[in-house]
């Protein structure tokens, strides 16, 4: 028998650069597909935690945009642990996804495995990418921790041996979490202690949701009779537990646009999924009754959802979909953990063996028992039980390190977080004048001219902000943090107080433009991007990546209020000054297209699509290309531009 361990292991894979955040603070609503009216069919409790805080937008987090779709052979770090059963690869410099779990014996890949690092446009604040486990906290949605970096070291585990635990400090709803992965000797299944807090004096809202990504050839099982369906409409609407079987190739679902199916699990069942090839070899997840949600999420058939998959990974990849497990019965649902509270439960991944597709009469029964025969129920509470002991015990050895806001929350409160230390020697760059403020009551002026740092926008941030002298710079992030507070009338009157005295006037122009959007005065708008791109092109001080980074983001904003205030003359002055990197990406290659088209020309707009481009940064529902090409022709979509996730709009 081999003891379990934990090992260092360098991964070499095509992968696209992340390339910088946007340095825009997002202060638009959130563009997230999974929002949706409750409707007046749904239980009282179900409705309750879908209308119950809402998230505004990805601020604190910055999002990011700066990858592109070209790939090169790079170096991944990654942690393995492994028995004589199972092996699993953790990437903890990518949100601590689980890229890979291996059955030993017979040498399958449980997961799918995705051959490439590709971000796309999914996650809460923007760059994702597919396959493996990934574990989303904060909002509905993918996590903005989709491609950052964890805390991660070796911890004693219940049964001896040792631990991974991985851990960070969630921004949105400002909780810290862990998540304790150990196989202990003999098992055949990877175990998973997940804790979430809440140091706080008041409640918090929280979500958690664990997606595993699995080849779609395959047949997926929950204990269920009915689900809860969402899809393009945008509604949940009961229906009937799916029957979702693509072992023989069949259509996912046969339906066209990507769905989500909540399985509405019988108070009392067993938690679980399952998902199973044709011979019956697969992955199961069960947990213990904590995580009481579980989901199946397809592509769908039509063009869109194939596009999509290849979009995600490198030609001739197979497609995938996910199995899923959640606090909550659906994803548009937060519920409460109340103040100095926490949260716990264990999660369990690993093979499912079953029948043949041919012998199952009893598909689901015949997978539970043999679940319960490989890993009893009980097996699972009495393992979470051993675990909770050492959820406190301090970690051994460090083997990564993730960001410092977590530190700089836990100097600012002094609070005791035991076995997920914030150490301060890991506060940088970007939490150095937010610890000057907190340490002597005043933002520092910058050191040399560049484009703002990030805000902090909790309550407790931005009464510190109220109370510190009311410096151009102050002005500007205490706007912003008034801004998400919902206080946008006292967020304009910062803004414009500051620009009085600011060296820099560029973002409080944009700030200031994006608030006349919000309230309908586009032509203001566009006159303010305008004048803020003006003074950006001033004031940049070299071609290098932060101000080109600030470039490329006003510079599209601008562009686009320019156009929707039909003004193609200013906005071809705004292009000409972008700079032919930033032109040659697809992004920008598209918005060219429209300007064309605004200034009279539609043959060459036309012939920018012949020509070919990829908008890396495409969201997802975001039909502006198919809008685009229905202005220029009535010819169908090409099916290399067709993204669509939905019925078009008319």
């Amino acid at each position: 028998m081999i003891v379990t361990r934990i090992r260092r292991e360098v991964l070499t894979l095509p992968a696209a650069q992340l390339g910088p955040d946007n340095p825009l603070p997002p202060l638009r609503p959130l563009d997230e597909f999974h929002r949706a009216d409750p409707g007046e069919d749904l239980a009282r409790d179900m409705a309750r935690q879908i209308r119950y805080a809402p998230l505004r937008g990805p601020l604190p987090v910055r999002v990011r945009d700066g990858y592109g779709r070209t790939r090169r052979p790079s170096s991944v770090e990654a942690l393995v642990i492994e028995n004589d059963r199972l092996r699993a690869t953790v990437l903890p410099g990518l949100g601590g996804r689980i890229a890979s779990l291996v059955q030993l014996p017979s040498g399958r890949e449980l997961l799918y495995r995705n051959p490439v690092f590709q971000p796309a446009n999914l996650a809460l604040n923007g760059a994702w990418f597919s396959g493996g486990i990934e574990w989303n906290i904060g909002a509905t949605g993918h996590t903005t921790l989709s491609c950052s970096p964890l805390h991660a070291a070796r911890v004693p585990a219940p049964d001896g041996g040792e631990m991974l635990r991985l851990w960070e400090w969630e921004r949105l709803r400002d909780l810290p979490f862990q998540i304790d992965l150990w196989l202990p000797d003999g098992s055949d299944f990877l175990y998973a202690g997940v804790r979430v807090r809440n140091p706080h004096e008041r409640p918090a809202p929280l979500y958690w949701w664990t997606n595993i990504a699995v080849p779609e050839e395959r047949r997926v099982l929950a204990p269920a009779e009915d689900a809860w369906r969402f899809g393009p409409e945008r509604r949940l609407r009961r229906v009937p537990a799916p029957s979702y079987d693509r072992t023989g190739g069949a259509q996912p679902l046969d339906h066209p646009y990507p769905a989500d199916y909540f399985y509405d699990v019988p108070d009392g069942r067993r938690r679980w999924i399952a998902a199973l090839d044709a011979d019956g070899h697969g992955l199961a997840q069960t947990s213990t009754d904590e995580l009481l949600g579980r989901k199946l999420f397809v592509w769908g058939s039509g063009p869109g959802g194939r596009r999509w998959q290849e979009w995600l990974t490198e030609p001739g990849t197979g497609g995938y979909c996910e199995i899923q497990a959640g606090l909550a019965r659906t994803q548009l649902e937060h519920i409460r953990l109340e103040a100095e509270s926490e949260v716990s439960w264990l999660e369990a991944f690993g093979p499912l063996d079953v029948p043949p597709h041919g012998a199952w009469t009893e598909p689901g029964a015949t997978a539970e028992a043999r679940l319960e025969a490989a890993l009893p129920r009980a097996a699972v509470d009495a393992a979470r039980a051993a675990w909770q002991p050492y959820a406190d015990t301090e970690p051994a050895e460090s083997l990564a390190t993730g960001s410092g806001w977590g530190a700089l929350e836990v100097l600012r409160a002094d609070w005791k977080l035991p076995g997920t230390p914030f150490a301060e020697s890991t506060l940088g760059e970007e939490q150095a004048p937010w610890r000057e403020l907190l340490r002597t009551g005043s933002l520092p002026e910058p050191r040399r001219v560049r484009p703002p740092g990030p805000t902090l926008v909790a309550a407790h941030w931005r009464d510190m902000l109220e109370t510190a002298p009311a410096t151009p710079l102050t002005e500007y992030h205490l706007g912003i943090a008034q801004w998400h507070a919902g206080d946008r009338a006292q967020a304009v009157r910062s803004w414009e107080r500051a620009l009085a005295l600011a060296p820099s006037l560029w973002p409080l122009l944009r700030c200031l433009a994006v608030a006349d959007q919000h309230t309908g005065h586009h032509e203001r708008a566009a006159e303010r991007y305008a004048d803020a791109f003006d003074d950006l092109c001033r004031e940049r001080r070299d071609e290098g990546e932060t101000w080109t980074a600030a470039t490329a983001a006003l510079g599209r904003e601008a562009l686009e209020a320019l156009l929707r205030a039909g003004r193609p003359a200013d906005a071809r002055a705004v292009w000409e000054r972008l700079g032919p990197e930033v032109r040659r990406r697809g992004r920008f290659r598209l918005l060219g297209a429209e300007l064309l088209l605004c200034e009279g020309r539609p043959q060459e707009a036309r012939a920018v699509f012949d020509a070919g481009f990829e908008v890396a940064d495409l969201r997802e529902g975001e039909d502006v290309i198919g809008r685009l090409w229905s202005r220029l022709t009535d010819d169908p979509l090409p099916a290399r531009h067709d993204f669509r996730t939905g019925p078009s709009a008319p």
